[in-house]
């Protein structure tokens, strides 16, 4: 039951509620991002979601407006300004995934989508069932994440959570995710 229609409507709820009490907080983000560095707030990238259907991602831009479309694991060294490190240091930069989560592109938990050009990963996902779920805001995969995770792991990790849909592995992963967030973030 949970999987079928109370994930779905717990997303809708969560991403309307988030939306209304942040936005006073995305509105701030949006002029910080104008106000840092030229070019529009919103970055919007083609993302693989449930099933394999592409759909466009939305997330604060970091990076210079010119940064070429790819993981940012494969960008090498990009000229980050300080409004932009503070984004993806406090992953600021993923909040306007809400309105991905209310269209109906993402959930709150679920694999996070990959990039089109990710094809083993996706090859992963496929085979393990992992394409069959909402990508998440934040997933399994995140959550026991360590640098250079390759996608081999990631994939076990996303197969898992796809087979084990719960309301309380959401729950789990939702503070352990909290958990995350709450830890002093990384210096570079």
């Amino acid at each position: 039951m949970y999987r079928q229609f109370g994930k779905r409507a717990l997303d809708i709820l969560g991403a309307a509620i988030a939306l209304t009490i942040l936005s006073p907080l995305l509105l701030a983000l949006a002029i910080g991002v104008r106000l840092s560095s030229p070019g529009p707030s919103l970055f919007q990238q083609a993302r693989v979601g449930r099933y394999g259907q592409t759909f466009r991602i939305c997330k604060f831009r970091s990076m210079p407006a010119d940064t070429r479309d790819a993981a940012s694991d494969q960008l090498g060294e990009v000229h980050l300004r300080p409004f932009g490190k503070f984004l993806r240091r406090s992953n600021l930069d993923e909040l306007p995934q809400l309105y991905n989560i209310l269209r109906g592109d993402m959930s709150f938990i679920g694999p996070r989508p990959s990039l089109p050009s990710q094809t083993d990963l996706l090859e992963l996902r496929k085979q393990n069932g992992a394409l069959e779920c909402r990508p998440g805001l934040t997933g399994l995969a995140q959550v026991n994440s360590f640098d250079g995770m390759s996608a081999k792991v990631k994939s076990r990790f996303d197969g898992q959570y796809a087979t084990n849909i719960s309301l309380w592995n959401d729950i789990v992963v939702a503070f352990k995710t909290l958990g995350y967030l709450a830890k002093p973030p990384p210096t570079y």
